[in-house]
């Protein structure tokens, strides 16, 4: 899961809490923590709703590319 430190990495670099993402996804904090340890796969819908508010690709995400856009 290589969106691990990419998704951590995105949200603290705005001063963001893992509940604002979390209320974002209309998920728990704890679930949202999940999937930042790589406990549990994020959802592609997830994925999609979390790089429309960073207005990034997906492919950023996984790291497929450091392209942003």
């Amino acid at each position: 899961m290589y969106y691990l430190k990419r998704l951590k990495d995105l949200r603290e670099s705005r001063n963001l809490k893992q509940q604002s993402l979390a209320e974002l996804l209309d998920i728990t904090r704890q679930q949202y923590s999940l999937y930042e340890t790589g406990t549990r796969e994020i959802p592609l819908h997830h994925l999609k709703k979390l790089a429309q508010f960073y207005q990034i690709s997906t492919d950023y995400i996984l790291e497929i590319t450091d392209e942003k856009i």
